[in-house]
Formats: structure tokens, C-alpha cells, sequence
């Protein structure tokens, strides 16, 4: 029985140790910009991670069957994506918070790596406008209602971060190409 407690206590540590190393990652690019654009999604990922401590899941979702992929479709709904989180994240902060201290320094790290995916990455055509003003509207006087939705919102976006990297990876791969 000794054997077996110390085989255990060997599996969860090493289990423990190895956690950090085997989480997905989206491949890197062939150019530079790709990559620095893998390494952004990857860093607004860790810093959503590190805002929501709790994860919950949906075990409804259905996974769907053959569909088309449109790349650059898909690099312009991130685009549009991280300029409504933009503009929602700053017109928060910009808001009345009920403490500004402790809530700027959770948000400013995430809107300062979404500003640089939208600087570094953008994919938006000249004559396109971006749909950012019900985000900007979207905070009342009431700091708990904002702090409600801003802890919605941000769960949303931490799904949707995964799915950007995710998608990120896929395009880095060229598997879409074959």
C-alpha cells in the first residue's frame, strides 16, 4: 500500500510539473509580423487567464461539420472583435469605478496588448468602419451594474481569445491552404 501512495504522490507531481508545458499554443508564422502577432494573441490569452481566476464551461456546444474557411473573413471578425473590446475596455475605465485603483491595474495590461494587436495585426479595409459605438455607450452611473457586465464582458472575451488563438494557430499552420 506504500508503494501505491508514493506511486500516486510521483504521477500528481509530475502531472503538477508538466501542466505549464502542455497547454495549446497557436503555431508560429512563417513571417515576422505572424509571429509577432501569435506571440500578442498568446500574451491577451494569458492576461484574459490571469483577469478570470474561474473557468466555467459549456458542455452544450456542438461541434459543427465541413465548413468553408475564409481567412481573411476570419482576420477581419478579430479585428472587429478586438475593436469593440478596445473601445468597451477603455470607455470602462474612463467611467466612474468603484475603485480605479485596483480595477486599472487589472485592465490596463489586456487593453494595452489589444491596442497592439490592433496596431501590428489589423486586417480592417481603409473604407471600413469598425462597430465600437454601443460598446462606448454601453457603461451607466451605476458602478456595480458596470462591474456586472465589464465581469460578463470579460468572460466572453476570454472565450473568444481562445478562439482567436486557436484560429490564429490554424491559419499559422496552412492548413487552410491544402
Amino acid at each position: 500500500m506504500a508503494k501505491f501512495h508514493l506511486l500516486l504522490t510521483c504521477c500528481a507531481l509530475l502531472l503538477s510539473l508538466n501542466w505549464r508545458r502542455s497547454c495549446a499554443l497557436p503555431l508560429a508564422a512563417p513571417s515576422a509580423d505572424g509571429a509577432q502577432c501569435a506571440a500578442l494573441f498568446r500574451s491577451l490569452l494569458l492576461n484574459i487567464t490571469d483577469l478570470l481566476t474561474t473557468m466555467t464551461t459549456n458542455s452544450s456546444c456542438v461541434r459543427q461539420k465541413d465548413s468553408a474557411f475564409s481567412e481573411s473573413d476570419c482576420r477581419r471578425s478579430i479585428t472587429k472583435d478586438l475593436a469593440y473590446y478596445d473601445t468597451a475596455i477603455q470607455s470602462y475605465l474612463e467611467s466612474q469605478l468603484h475603485r480605479p485603483d485596483e480595477e486599472d491595474a487589472l485592465l490596463r495590461p489586456t487593453l494595452t496588448v489589444v491596442k497592439e494587436l490592433r496596431k501590428s495585426c489589423s486586417t480592417t479595409a481603409n473604407g471600413e468602419e469598425d462597430s465600437t459605438e454601443e460598446a462606448a455607450d454601453m457603461w451607466k452611473n451605476d458602478s456595480f451594474t458596470n462591474r456586472q457586465k465589464m465581469c460578463k464582458m470579460m468572460r466572453g472575451f476570454y472565450v473568444r481569445a481562445i478562439t482567436i488563438n486557436r484560429a490564429m494557430g490554424y491559419i499559422s499552420s496552412g492548413d487552410h491552404r491544402k
